[in-house]
C-alpha cells in the first residue's frame, strides 16, 4: 500500500495556541486525525511527523525518499530559509512532493513570499485552514498512483 508521509516543520507543535488569528484553532493532533481519514479514504497508509530542528526535518525527508513515499510538507518557517531542506527534496526524484501552508504566505510578510520548498513541490496547498491538510493528502495520494500507473505502463 502506498504511504504518505506527512512533515511538519518549527513550532506546528504549538497549534490551537500560536496565532489562532492565523493559523486557526485545531492542533496538531486535529490536523493528523484529518490526514488519517484522508489516507483511510485515499487508500494509503499514513506517516505523521514534526520537528522543531532543520536537521530534524531533513533526516524525516531522508526517511519518506527511502521508503519511496509521498510527501506533504509544511516547512513552516524552514520554508523561507532553508536551502538544506530544498537539497533534501531534491533527492526524492519521481515522488510526489506538496507544499502546504494553512494561511496563504503571500497575504502576509514580504519574507514569507519566498519558497525554497516550491523549487522541488509539485504544487502547492495554502491559505485552506486545517481543510488543507485533508486535501495535500487526497492529492498527494492520487499522485502517487498517478506515476505508479505510468511506471507500468
Amino acid at each position: 500500500m502506498p504511504s504518505v508521509h506527512v512533515l511538519n516543520g518549527p513550532n506546528l507543535n504549538l497549534l490551537g495556541e500560536r496565532e489562532p488569528q492565523i493559523y486557526g484553532a485545531d492542533t496538531l493532533a486535529d490536523l493528523e486525525a484529518r490526514c488519517k481519514e484522508a489516507a483511510q479514504e485515499a487508500g494509503v497508509t499514513l506517516a505523521f511527523h514534526q520537528t522543531n530542528s532543520e536537521g530534524g526535518l531533513v533526516e524525516l525527508i531522508h526517511a519518506a525518499r527511502a521508503e519511496g513515499a509521498a510527501i506533504v510538507i509544511n516547512a513552516a518557517a524552514y520554508t523561507h530559509t532553508s536551502v538544506a531542506v530544498l537539497d533534501a527534496l531534491r533527492t526524492c526524484d519521481g515522488l510526489p512532493i506538496i507544499e502546504l501552508h494553512l494561511s496563504n504566505p503571500h497575504r502576509r510578510e514580504a519574507f514569507r513570499h519566498q519558497s525554497y520548498v516550491a523549487l522541488a513541490a509539485d504544487g502547492v496547498i495554502a491559505g485552506f485552514g486545517p481543510e488543507g491538510y485533508s486535501m495535500a493528502v487526497a492529492a498527494a495520494a492520487r499522485l502517487s498512483q498517478s506515476r505508479a500507473d505510468r511506471s507500468q505502463s
